[in-house]
């Protein structure tokens, strides 16, 4: 898909396949609207006269062929809700709505002026959650299907706007964070026995390529084993797919200045090892990687919009597996920190990837991390499958993540950290127990982390009922990579 920017257009003079435009609830006309309506002798006024539509939110006409006046060959109209309510959901909302009744006809640009409705203080962000919506929308996944489905002829996108105002280049941004989130589903919807470790270093290798401002590294078991990675490796070793740690440089900012580290959770398929999953459900354990599909994604749109900042991408990548060698509850390991953790649970794996992780970007002595993990069900219980967990050491850091959720769409939640849930970690043998109880279980996963991160701003992201969506639209969201898109962007002032 191209997408583009119009500014100061009329919808009745544009040459397309198609213009799509707003009406309000009661039928009141958005700015475009208006334009197609004095253009076309009352042609819109007396269609909404008939009755059939009344701009209810996300409901969509018949489209309209061909009327007098008007160059382009369709005209869409969307229902836009009440006009005192529209926010930037909405937008998205009714964008995604849009799309959706142009994809099976035979259309091939189009213009659309939603956006142009959006508030002058979040243009921007109605810009590029527009082009996101648009992708969103259209994305499939079917590279493991012999007969394809027929895929939209929509090849064009061009939004517009009534008034003047350059906003080419958030449309570029958000192409850009279309492209990192359909990386990002792709790598979390293919199946564990091709999204391996090794996959995802390949991966990143051909992204590292891509680009003179990436550069890749990648730590082996044997390289975790010398610095002393214990935790990382109780968790790899079950497997015979070999653990993977790959850090990805982007030299976007000048040189010296502190980097802001990505790490994410890459867990390419958890069967919860020695502490067995249940059967049910068990394949969506191939998503246990999506903190990691969305650092490879934040990085790829990062590169793309080639902001001038530092950024770090961390990817903890093992598979848990129930094999010969795999931990057992009651081990002891010794983290890189020199910290010993008892495990009590073989499935509370990501916090101990992700603490040795955690330990090693101390070296690049960040501004500030931030680990994005689908790390415990009790989120879901929380927060349920629209906001994402937020829990942090820095009041700072975690303000300029829940501000650039709202931003973004992509909205988050703090959750309280403090030592009273510091208390249930506690171990009669180690330093540490690796999970907490039932009670505040996400809170305490947090807390576990939070041993590991003493010396920089942290926050950590649990991303456990955003990534991914079950039932009959099973499949990896592309969350949270517009949120952290939006925290690159605001650090890099653009």
């Amino acid at each position: 898909m191209i997408y583009h920017f119009e500014p100061s257009a009329n919808a009745a003079t544009l040459l397309t396949d198609c213009v799509v435009v707003g009406i309000y609830k009661s039928n009141k006309m958005s700015a475009a609207a208006a334009q197609l309506d004095i253009a076309s002798n009352g042609a819109i006024h007396s269609h909404l006269a008939l009755g059939d539509f009344n701009g209810d939110k996300g409901r969509t006409t018949s489209m309209l062929y061909q009327l007098a006046g008007i160059t382009a060959k369709r005209v869409l109209l969307v229902g836009m809700g009440e006009k005192d309510k529209l926010t930037l959901e909405t937008l998205t909302q009714v964008t995604q709505a849009a799309v959706n009744a142009l994809k099976t006809a035979k259309v091939s640009n189009t213009v659309c002026f939603l956006s142009d409705e959006a508030n002058t203080a979040s243009i921007e962000a109605a810009v590029r959650q527009s082009v996101t919506a648009v992708a969103d929308a259209l994305y499939t996944f079917n590279t493991y299907k012999s007969k394809k489905d027929e895929a939209p002829s929509l090849a064009s996108w061009t939004i517009a706007h009534t008034l003047a105002g350059d906003f080419s280049t958030a449309t570029k941004q958000g192409a850009a964070i279309a492209e990192g989130m359909q990386i990002s589903r792709d790598l979390a919807n293919s199946p564990g026995n091709v999204c391996t470790p090794t996959y995802l270093v390949r991966v990143t290798q051909e992204l590292a390529g891509s680009s003179d401002k990436l550069d890749i590294s990648v730590l082996e078991e044997s390289d975790m084993e010398a610095i002393g990675m214990g935790s990382f490796l109780s968790v790899s070793k079950g497997s015979i797919e070999p653990g993977k740690m790959i850090i990805l440089q982007y030299h976007g900012g000048e040189t010296g200045v502190a980097p802001l580290v990505l790490v994410g959770k890459g867990i390419t398929f958890d069967t919860g090892g020695i502490s067995l999953k249940p059967g049910a459900a068990m394949d969506e354990m191939k998503f246990d990687m999506t903190g990691a599909a969305s650092v490879i994604g934040t990085m790829t749109a990062c590169t793309a919009m080639d902001l001038p900042i530092n950024v770090i991408g961390v990817i903890a990548a093992a598979e848990n597996m129930p094999g010969s060698k795999a931990s057992k509850p009651g081990d002891i390991v010794t983290s890189m920190s020199g910290k010993t953790i008892e495990i009590l649970n073989t499935d509370a794996e990501g916090r101990l990837v992700l603490c040795d992780a955690l330990t090693y970007v101390e070296r690049f002595n960040p501004y500030a991390v931030i680990d994005i993990a689908t790390l415990t069900g009790a989120c879901i219980t929380a927060l349920g499958h629209h906001t994402s967990g937020l829990l942090s050491n820095n009041d700072g850091l975690a303000d300029e993540i829940f501000n650039a959720g709202k931003q973004a769409g992509d909205e988050v939640w703090r959750l309280p950290m403090n030592d009273k849930y510091q208390e249930q970690l506690k171990s009669n043998f180690a330093d540490m127990a690796n999970i907490g109880g039932a009670p505040g279980g996400t809170i305490t996963a947090a807390c576990f982390l939070s041993r590991f991160t003493e010396s920089y701003p942290w926050a950590h992201l649990d991303i456990a009922g955003t990534a991914w969506r079950s039932g009959a639209a099973k499949g990896a969201t592309g969350r949270p990579v517009p949120l952290l898109c939006q925290i690159l962007l605001n650090h890099a002032h653009v």
